[in-house]
């Protein structure tokens, strides 16, 4: 049972990182740009964790880690940000090589303003709560710098893969979480949350996978694309 949140991690990224020497993916070219934006991103995403477990925001359950602590912060709580941000952005290079993941520009002009608007909004109307403000907060900055600072061209294909990956997000989410097991291996301060929940994910979640994942791709495909140019 002390394996339970190792077990999550090894399982989330050991098929994206067998497949990333496929011939036809190739994704583990791209490593050096993906390391680099994973390691930044991470120094952001664990500074932030720190804090919010010091603040008692959330916590861990040491039933289901093995004890190693960097820090307040399990090891298996370090290593998630390295292995599902390898999961999603590989199901990004992937979906972006096999797909036309194109949508109107239109349609996701209107989506990032909806997006923006939407995290803007909640941020505001759930400021004495913590972790619901600061995600949204994040969330509206994110798409904001990414639409109208770098100009990006791939949101929509970001908004489109993160739909696909809301149900590998309900599976690991959920068992961090507590579904199907006895109790969470990550607990939180119901004071600091809306209370909204899928199953037992706070859906707050969903808006701070987006925002780790749109990170990790702002600096990714930033630095890939100054490689190719």
């Amino acid at each position: 049972m002390k394996y339970t949140y190792l077990l999550i991690d090894f399982f989330t990224i050991i098929i994206p990182f067998i497949f990333s020497f496929h011939p036809k993916l190739k994704f583990h070219r791209t490593w050096k740009s993906f390391f680099p934006a994973v390691i930044l991103t991470g120094l952001v995403f664990i500074a932030w964790d720190i804090y919010f477990t010091y603040l008692g925001v959330w916590g861990f359950n040491p039933t289901y880690t093995i004890g190693i602590k960097i820090g307040n912060l399990p090891i298996e709580e370090i290593l998630f940000f390295l292995c599902i941000p390898y999961s999603c952005v590989f199901t990004y290079h992937c979906l972006n090589l096999l797909l036309d993941l194109n949508i109107n520009q239109k349609l996701e002009n209107i989506l990032s303003i909806l997006f923006m608007i939407l995290g803007l909004s909640v941020g505001f109307i759930f400021l004495d709560k913590i972790y619901t403000a600061v995600t949204a907060f994040g969330f509206f900055a994110l798409i904001a710098i990414a639409k109208y600072i770098l100009r990006v061209n791939w949101l929509s294909k970001f908004y489109f893969v993160y739909l696909i990956l809301l149900i590998p997000f309900l599976i690991v989410n959920g068992l961090l979480t507590g579904t199907g097991l006895a109790a969470p291996v990550v607990w939180y301060n119901n004071t600091e949350i809306i209370g909204i929940r899928i199953l037992t994910i706070p859906i707050e979640d969903v808006f701070y996978g987006m925002d780790l994942i749109l990170l990790n791709l702002i600096i990714y495909l930033g630095m890939e694309n100054k490689l190719k140019a």
